[in-house]
């Protein structure tokens, strides 16, 4: 006997509290009149149990279909199993699981759903960490995500944002692949992208380019200056593509164009950039 859970998906796959789970099992050989006992277990505590009947279904082997909701958080393992008669042997099906979350979550949350969310987020190239915190770097990375889906730029789930992630949305679509190892800013998302050869993207960065009265200069450009730690302007680890303008850290990375120029990200995220950045990199830069 095989199972199998509809209306789960994402990376890793799951649900949200309240959405209905659909599954399905097929056994072969299949007999009229047999029943299987399929239970539900949260967290390692059984949770309901239902017995259902064997219908036929196609090439001889029987099928059945049904549906459950958790109105709780926790990992939920779906078992079915068939109970021997005179009419056919005990079998059971290998147990499915999956992970069933409530969608609000904010700076300070922590547990499973966070960690499924950064490895959500982490499977798309968004840089976040893996610690089950939801902490300020995870903020930046679902700030990042809501501007490439076009969603409300703030740092914090909802339903919304999960069912995003369920449908695979968000991921960032590379514009100059022939570029090689390079950089790519789009400041209409206001999101930095590093991209490996073959257009495959590394990592995936929220920043503030120039505000309107100081644009950010559009084109194609290569690094041609680093300057690590500290500068005189509050710039930090600075990686500079034209005259004086650079991917730098900085203190304030608003979720809009307010900078005087400069591609500004996070202070903490500033470092990894220049450690791949490199002189000489092309730094793509596109409305």
């Amino acid at each position: 006997m095989r199972l199998l859970a509809q209306r789960v998906r994402g990376r890793p796959r799951f649900l949200l509290t309240g959405e209905r789970l659909v599954v399905s099992g097929v056994a072969r050989p299949f007999e009229a009149g047999q029943t299987v006992t399929v239970r539900f277990a949260r967290d390692g505590r059984n949770v309901a149990t239902n017995r259902v009947r064997l219908l036929p279904g196609p090439s001889g082997a029987g099928r059945f279909r049904l549906g459950y909701s958790s109105s709780r958080a926790g990992l939920v393992q779906v078992s079915a199993a068939h109970t021997a008669t005179p009419q056919m042997a005990a079998f059971k099906a290998k147990p499915v699981e999956m992970r069933v979350i409530a969608p609000d979550m904010s700076e300070g949350a922590r547990g499973p759903g966070v960690w499924l969310l950064q490895s959500a987020l982490s499977a798309l190239h968004y840089a976040v960490p893996m610690t089950g915190v939801f902490d300020e770097a995870t903020g930046q990375a679902v700030t990042a995500y809501r501007k490439l889906t076009g969603l409300e730029r703030v740092p914090d789930t909802d339903a919304q944002v999960f069912h995003l992630l369920q449908r695979g949305a968000g991921a960032f679509h590379v514009r100059y692949r022939r570029d090689g190892r390079h950089v790519e800013a789009d400041l209409a998302a206001q999101v930095l992208a590093e991209i490996e050869p073959g257009g495959h993207v590394r990592r995936i960065y929220t920043i503030s380019s120039g505000k309107p009265s100081t644009p950010t200069v559009l084109g194609r450009f290569r690094v041609y200056l680093k300057t690590p730690g500290v500068n005189s302007e509050g710039m930090v680890d600075s990686n500079y593509f034209i005259r004086g303008y650079a991917i730098h850290g900085y203190p304030e990375v608003p979720t809009y164009a307010a900078s005087h120029g400069c591609l500004r990200v996070p202070i903490p995220d500033a470092p990894a950039i220049y450690a791949w950045v490199q002189v000489g990199t092309p730094v793509d830069v596109y409305y």
